[in-house]
């Protein structure tokens, strides 16, 4: 166990500044705490941290992480309070030990629901400050390292976390060495049998490849140094997991596998990465396609280097990285390797780690938590949040030159939401290299992408399938909840102000606002929205808003007054009214009460029931909970399936100026012999009607009945159509119908 002036002599060695007192109090602190405590291996507690601690050194932290690393498990497991350790380390440091404290107490592998709401705690721990972050990930490792002495069941839960969580986390942050540690260890007791097979086969392979990584190594080097370049080059066996996941994306065997070993060439400047680059394309034939060049565009974690594969000497598949020290330093170190840890306001390209659109990895995790908090619930987030931190990258291109980097697979409406969300919420179509291109193509590296937009457009919810990224899909939900919910108050301004209007009273948002309170709602819009979801009666806002006129609370039974234009009773001509059987409809219809119903783009949440109503149909909408409106023709005989009380007047608002489709169905029953659908679907088409779907029963031998589903301007467009056909001499028969 590393003794107290071993561990400050390591801190010292690279921050001279170091706080001495702060370190040696913090391993007594520790060590007292944790007193006689064992870890299932047998060894003291005490030594958990304090491996920990050390792991962090290697990374060369600040003395205050390093403190919180020894401090780590005290309140957790020891009877030290969050307010002992402010009194006597600060509240900077009782702030990372009491983060910390809370991620130990998450379940990440539970079930799915607790695993999601567990997994947005996890992200909000650590976007407080960094460090929580790197050291939970160094007392992860040094937990995966003594892992055989865990029971089966905390090796498995612990594997799972590490592979889905913190191993991804770690590449997120740019600490490769650390992911790659953590993998294999997780490889191990994840899949037994899968990591015991390929180590042996590595093992056999090291015989008859003897010497060759050096000899390749020496060649490389070799080649550098007659090019007058200064040069250090590496090669190295690629880690089990690592070769694994290859085998099993390509689903190849290991013998498959020719490059299984990796070859790294470290100089001074960028100008030397590109020479080294020259020299080994001429030295050495290129394996195609297996090109990168992350210096001129870095990964999203800040990795830079190149990338390339050549045939080597003994015609090997030799792997090859490129990269200058500062490149490498942040390669293995990832964040860790910036002073992020001494000033949290990371700088990247000039802007600050809180701003959205920085490019460092802390603000893309950043990001990522904000789009987590604005999701509906944490599970709808979970799964490609997880995934993505697997995710490749393509890089694409603003028409003015911008670069920006998005998981592979991504589409342009992905790329919208990189650029800014209004350009997003507002894009109606793409562009890319200068073609017209469907909103859910997938990009490629290069591509130039130009997003065209419009401010009167209304973000759909279907259209979070055309996108993968976390922030593109969460600002879509959020888009959709807000208009949905715009629809829902625009629904019950509607319904309220009807009614009123039926009452000869004046609407006013003052009386709605007036409401809300009493009916425990923080906002008129509130109110509204719920009127429009039917999850308020109209009796109980009306009495809220107009007290005097004695509206009461709706009762049992209780049926809204409807205008469908019956001929109010009156004295009249032969006393018409006493004829109890008959009902007559005026000829001039009351529709101040009435819900007006414009077409498919519409602010009102409306749905057509199955036969639809078009323009000139008389309608009437039904009240569906939580759903809006639902439209019916007055003759559907649907409409028997819904009580009178939800039913609310309706009248058509379309403008003839800018004319939109509505649904409506027919069956045609035509001659059996060929060309008769053509026929068909040709007088349709030329009537200026859009088939939305058919289907066709065989009725006889000699006829077929066809269900056509059509979209149609009005009831006089639909009838041209309907009489168009019956003209047919191959149709018997025409008929709309309703359900």
């Amino acid at each position: 166990m590393m003794r107290q002036y071993e561990l400050v002599e390591r801190v010292l060695k690279y921050d001279h500044t170091a706080d001495e007192a702060l370190l040696n109090r913090a391993y007594v602190y520790a060590m007292k705490a944790h007193g006689n405590q064992k870890r299932a291996s047998g060894a003291p507690y005490f030594s958990h941290p304090l491996e920990v601690a050390a792991i962090l050194t290697e990374l060369k932290l600040d003395d205050a992480t390093i403190a919180t690393a020894l401090l780590h498990d005290v309140i957790e497991d020891t009877d030290a309070t969050r307010a002992e350790i402010d009194q006597m380390f600060g509240a900077e440091i009782g702030s990372l030990v009491d983060g910390l404290t809370k991620i130990k107490r998450l379940d990440l592998v539970s079930k799915k629901a607790e695993q999601a709401e567990n997994f947005r705690k996890l992200l909000i721990a650590i976007s407080t400050d960094i460090r929580v972050l790197l050291v939970k990930l160094a007392d992860r490792l040094h937990n995966m390292r003594t892992l055989e002495h865990m029971k089966p069941e905390s090796r498995q839960r612990n594997s799972e976390e590490t592979l889905d969580i913190y191993a991804p986390l770690a590449g997120m942050m740019g600490m490769q060495a650390l992911r790659e540690e953590l993998e294999d260890h997780a490889f191990r007791w994840l899949h037994p049998q899968a990591y015991e097979i390929v180590t042996e086969k590595l093992t056999e392979l090291r015989q008859p490849n003897r010497g060759l990584v050096e000899e390749i190594r020496r060649a490389i080097a070799l080649k550098c140094a007659d090019a007058g370049i200064k040069a250090e080059a590496t090669g190295r066996e690629k880690k089990p997991y690592a070769i694994w996941r290859k085998m099993e994306n390509k689903q190849i065997s290991l013998e498959q596998l020719s490059d299984i070993y990796g070859f790294r060439v470290i100089v001074d400047t960028i100008e030397d990465c590109y020479r080294v680059l020259g020299i080994v394309h001429t030295t050495w034939s290129t394996v195609p396609g297996r090109f990168k060049d992350y210096i001129s565009a870095p990964k999203r974690n800040n990795y830079q280097s190149i990338h390339t594969t050549v045939y080597g000497p003994r015609h090997q598949r030799v792997e090859l990285q490129i990269r200058t020290h500062d490149m490498q330093h942040i390669a293995e170190y990832g964040i860790a390797a910036h002073a992020l840890y001494k000033d949290r306001q990371y700088h990247a390209n000039g802007r600050d780690a809180d701003d959205d659109t920085d490019d460092s990895p802390y603000g893309r995790l950043r990001a990522m938590i904000s789009s987590l908090l604005e999701a509906a619930n944490p599970e709808e987030f979970l799964e490609h949040t997880k995934l993505e931190l697997f995710h490749d990258q393509v890089f694409c291109f603003t028409p003015k030159g911008r670069l920006i980097a998005l998981p592979r697979g991504a589409t342009p409406l992905d790329f919208a939401y990189a650029v800014h969300t209004d350009v997003g919420n507002e894009a109606i179509a793409a562009y890319i290299n200068g073609r017209h291109v469907p909103i859910d193509t997938h990009l490629r590296n290069g591509d130039e992408v130009v997003i065209e937009t419009s401010k009167n457009h209304v973000r759909s919810a279907a259209w979070e399938a055309f996108a993968i990224t976390g922030r593109a899909r969460a600002a879509i939900r959020r888009a959709a909840r807000e208009a949905e919910r715009k629809r829902f108050v625009e629904l019950g301004r509607q319904l309220v102000g009807s009614t009123l209007a039926g009452m000869e009273i004046d609407y006013s948002e003052e009386k709605i606002k007036t409401a809300a309170p009493k009916m425990g709602f923080k906002s008129a819009d509130e109110l509204l929205a719920a009127v429009g979801r039917n999850d308020v009666a109209l009796p109980d806002i009306l009495a809220a808003v107009v007290p005097q006129a004695g509206v009461g609370p709706v009762e049992e039974g209780y049926k809204p007054s409807r205008r469908f234009g019956r001929a109010q009773a009156q004295d009249g001509w032969f006393n018409i009214e006493k004829i109890q059987s008959l009902k007559f409809r005026t000829a001039e219809i009351d529709n101040t009460a009435a819900i007006s119903i414009g077409g498919p783009s519409q602010e009102l949440p409306v749905r057509f029931e199955p036969g639809g109503a078009v323009p000139g149909d008389r309608i009437v909408g039904v009240m569906a909970p939580g759903e809006g409106i639902r439209v019916f023709q007055i003759h559907s005989p649907r409409l028997k399936e819904y009580e009178e009380a939800h039913w609310i007047d309706a009248t058509w608002d379309v403008d003839p100026e800018h004319p939109q489709r509505f649904p409506a169905r027919i069956s045609v029953t035509a001659v059996n012999e060929p060309g008769s659908l053509a026929e068909i679907a040709k007088i349709i088409g030329e009537t200026g009607g859009n088939i939305d779907n058919i289907k066709m029963a065989k009725r006889a031998a000699d006829f077929t009945v066809m269900y056509i589903e059509l979209e149609v301007f009005d009831l006089v467009h639909l009838n041209h159509i309907i009489a168009g056909l019956r003209a047919k001499s191959s149709v018997a028969k025409v008929e709309r119908l309703f359900e």
